[in-house]
């Protein structure tokens, strides 16, 4: 037998470990416990596992106190270190608590430190994350835990099983690619948990080892940074005679197929990604609702909980916007519906929690499937990620897909109302699984449908500003919509269209046609009450006359003049009819304010305006355009994207009599010399567009109507170029060519009692001599041009004579 100080030699070992368990703390966490909390700090239990990395053989052979680590005062620096100050998340905590161990025992150089909080979830669940460091190195985290997540979700086999839920316990473990550094960010688990509780509710598995490998994929899935997953699920109530069957797995990206590799360019560097949502509404206020949802979208750190502080969603670009008839169950009423992409740096399955959550904000009521919503948010694609939170043994069916994650969305490819709008934004991407493109699944969708299937119409939203906002909430305001116009969207020249009607009322002393005919109250209003009774579907209100030659007119003058005319036309006319009502005519009008001045939009607005008439297309005067003019747009836009307003935007080139010259678009001439300046208005107007629409704080494509600019910057000949061909310029390009931008846009054609008319009827022709013409004069010769107008499908004329040129409109819709 051996004596005390009679041992034999040991080697050294590397897996030998000195561990102090379980040292209970109280400490200070700002990042809540049973609750979410912002900054404030909360006192509460935690257990913390130090665990030291340190060969034993020495002191083992020695018996020598000295040799060994005084684990009392590694467990008393542990406490000091936990009552330090308060912390921002579990791994504020292990970082400090590691690098006190580190300062204070020299004899310590590698250890991992595991804190265990049992409340900080708001159920009886347990959360744990482990880190581990090294001296001189940075620390690392290993895994995070979830323990005793309590669900509630149908599963079984057993009739009584299949009829209410049970409770269903989870325990997840799951670690991070490269052993990720601890961050700045803490790991949202809180968001996790949620997301996984709210997954399993809505699940209806036969099996146990279904749903215990969905929730792995739900957590593989929830964010890019992890690398693999350990979850145990167990039935505790299902067994008499047992606590509990339980599934253990362990997983990672690679057993599923949850993904590809990303279109070049699509992720960044800073981890962001390209996502299309589909968005729906068919009860209430549509429009209202959409636009709700897409102000909440852009703000998830407002919208989502405190542990999603640096979470973004940049929309890029939107689709136009539709009115579509239900599908799958047909009586309900039509649908808006249109598509946005977005830039993001939140995981699918968490994306899709903030859809709902918006969902819910907007107003959205469980209902049928398919049934009638306030609003509806769906991820159709994710870069080029195919994903399927459902088990691998269940997706042979899409009668289950509540509750779970499909990417691309299953039924993308038999949805126009979906095929539609991505084709605006992305004609070009491909799916992800079929390899086709976006526009051939749309063409192939159009080539199945019925011949006498109805062209699913396009809608253009007016809010209605001078009432009281829908929601204000914080820096969202939206308005309720005062109607909204519609137009096909694919034009045909055998079906006949609505041609909309523009009045034109300058209030001005000095317009070129008709100044200081209306620029008083009492003969404005007159001339209001006239053209509504003729058939105006809008009323353009202008203070500043852009004749050549005009005189310049201030900035208050301006507003002056068109806020006095905007006001009385809305205290002299009941309150605009409800957007419940059916589209057309109405005896109170929408008024568009026709300005370029940011500031004298934004007091017409407020005064009861509904629409924005820009001859520089937000720009300004200046041309060749400058920094300065792209300044301007940036306010113009930032205006009309604020109240969701309409906007008309016009070609020109600074002043209208001047730059005329379109030679360096001579190769887009046909034999006849015409076609340059159609593309010139095609190139000009839509780099403006593209400006207006895409990029962060873009406007809706839906709000934007194009108008070519006849009258402005082009010869005679160049106005009825335009004319001739207007409606090539919305037109998609022929095959091979360059993409027209401008192609889907509802377009306005103003040629009324224009100088080029004038012109014309200057020349002599036969035994007629020719004349020289006053505007007014000039009623038949515009006649002909909106004639013209509405056989090139134009969505609006702006016109002076309403009665008149609505006559013209009228005939002209029956025989084209």
């Amino acid at each position: 037998m051996l004596g005390p100080h009679q041992k034999t030699k040991e080697r050294t070992s590397a897996h030998d470990v000195i561990r102090v368990k379980n040292i209970l703390l109280t400490t200070s966490f700002t990042d809540g416990a049973q609750w979410a909390a912002s900054t404030k700090p909360k006192l509460q239990p935690a257990y913390v596992v130090l665990t030291i990395h340190h060969s034993i053989a020495e002191v083992a052979a020695t018996d020598n106190l000295e040799l060994t680590i005084n684990y009392s005062t590694v467990c008393k620096t542990i406490i000091e270190a936990a009552n330090a100050r308060p912390f921002t998340s579990s791994e504020d905590f292990l970082h400090h608590a590691l690098d006190k161990c580190f300062a204070e025992h020299s004899q310590v150089h590698s250890a991992e430190l595991q804190v265990l909080r049992p409340r900080a979830l708001l159920q009886p669940a347990s959360t744990a994350v482990l880190a581990s460091g090294t001296r001189g190195l940075s620390h690392s985290i290993q895994h995070y835990s979830i323990t005793g997540l309590e669900c509630s979700t149908i599963v079984g086999v057993n009739d009584c099983e299949r009829e209410q839920t049970q409770l269903v316990c989870f325990d997840i473990t799951w670690t991070l690619k490269d052993s990720a550094l601890i961050a700045s960010t803490p790991f949202p688990i809180r968001k996790l948990s949620e997301v996984v509780k709210a997954a399993v509710l809505e699940t209806k598995y036969l099996t146990l080892e279904a749903l215990v490998s969905s929730v792995a994929q739900i957590v593989l899935a929830f964010d890019t940074s992890i690398s693999s997953t350990t979850v145990c699920g167990g039935k505790p109530n299902a067994l008499s005679s047992a606590e509990a069957p339980e599934v253990e797995i362990t997983r990672t990206a690679a057993d599923y197929v949850i993904g590809s590799p990303a279109v070049p360019g699509s992720v960044t560097e800073s981890g962001s990604h390209q996502v299309t949502i589909a968005v729906g509404s068919n009860i209430g206020d549509r429009f209202a609702n959409i636009e709700y949802a897409l102000r909440l979208l852009e703000n998830p750190r407002k919208e989502l909980k405190e542990d999603s502080t640096d979470a973004f969603v940049t929309i890029l670009d939107t689709s136009f916007l539709y009115e579509t008839k239900p599908m799958y169950v047909l009586d309900q009423p039509k649908f808006a519906n249109c598509a946005c992409l977005v830039e993001t740096n939140i995981a699918p399955v968490p994306l899709l929690a903030f859809l709902k959550d918006i969902e819910h904000a907007v107003g959205r009521v469980k209902s049928i499937r398919n049934g009638p919503r306030a609003i509806d948010l769906d991820i159709v694609t994710y870069d080029d990620m195919v994903l399927d939170t459902r088990g691998e043994t269940v997706r042979n069916t899409l009668d289950n897909l509540e509750g779970h994650l499909v990417i691309p969305h299953p039924r993308l490819h038999e949805r126009e109302f979906v095929l539609r709008p991505l084709a605006d934004i992305i004609p070009d991407y491909r799916h992800p699984i079929s390899n086709r493109p976006i526009h051939v699944l749309l063409e192939e969708v159009m080539a199945s449908q019925a011949l006498n299937t109805p062209v699913m119409d396009k809608v253009i939203p007016f809010p209605h500003t001078s009432s009281a906002p829908f929601v204000r909430i914080n820096d969202i305001v939206i308005y309720s919509t005062a109607t909204y116009w519609i137009y096909p969207s694919v034009p045909s020249l055998t079906t006949p269209q609505k041609t909309y009607i523009m009045a034109i009322l300058n209030a001005t002393p000095d317009s070129f046609s008709d100044g200081s005919v209306h620029n008083t109250v009492p003969a404005g209003l007159s001339y209001v009450s006239q053209a509504i009774e003729s058939g105006a579907d809008i009323i353009d209100v202008g203070g500043y006359s852009t004749r050549p030659g005009a005189a310049l007119v201030s900035t208050e003058v301006e507003t002056d003049r068109v806020t006095a005319m905007i006001t009385a036309i809305r205290s002299n006319y009941s309150s605009l009819r409800s957007v419940r009502s059916a589209p057309g005519n109405s005896n109170t009008p929408l008024v568009s304010v026709d300005t370029f001045r940011w500031e004298v939009a934004e007091a017409a607005l407020k005064a009861g305006a509904n629409c924005i008439n820009d001859v520089y297309a937000f720009t300004g005067p200046t041309y060749p355009v400058t920094e300065e003019s792209f300044e301007h747009l940036a306010k113009m836009r930032r205006l009309a994207s604020s109240l969701a307003v309409p906007v008309i935007l016009m070609h020109s080139r600074g002043d209208a009599s001047a730059n005329k010259d379109y030679s360096s678009y001579a190769n887009f001439a046909d034999s006849r010399g015409r076609g340059a300046v159609v593309e010139a208005v095609k190139v000009e107007l839509g780099q403006k567009v593209d400006r207006i629409v895409k990029g962060k704080g873009g406007l809706r494509r839906w709000l934007v109507i194009v108008d070519p600019g006849i009258g402005f910057s082009k010869t005679p000949a160049g106005n009825l170029e335009i004319l001739r061909d207007s409606g090539s310029i919305v037109r998609p390009s022929a095959p091979g060519l360059p993409r027209n931008v401008l192609a889907g846009f509802p377009i306005l054609v103003g040629p009324s009692r224009k100088s080029f008319l004038g012109a014309l009827l200057g020349v002599p022709s036969g035994t007629y001599k020719g004349r020289r013409t006053e505007p007014k004069e000039r009623g038949w010769a515009t006649a002909a041009t909106v004639a013209c107008a509405v056989q090139q499908r134009a969505n609006v004329v702006r016109v002076h004579d309403v009665l008149e040129m609505g006559d013209v409109v009228r005939v002209c819709g029956w025989l084209w």
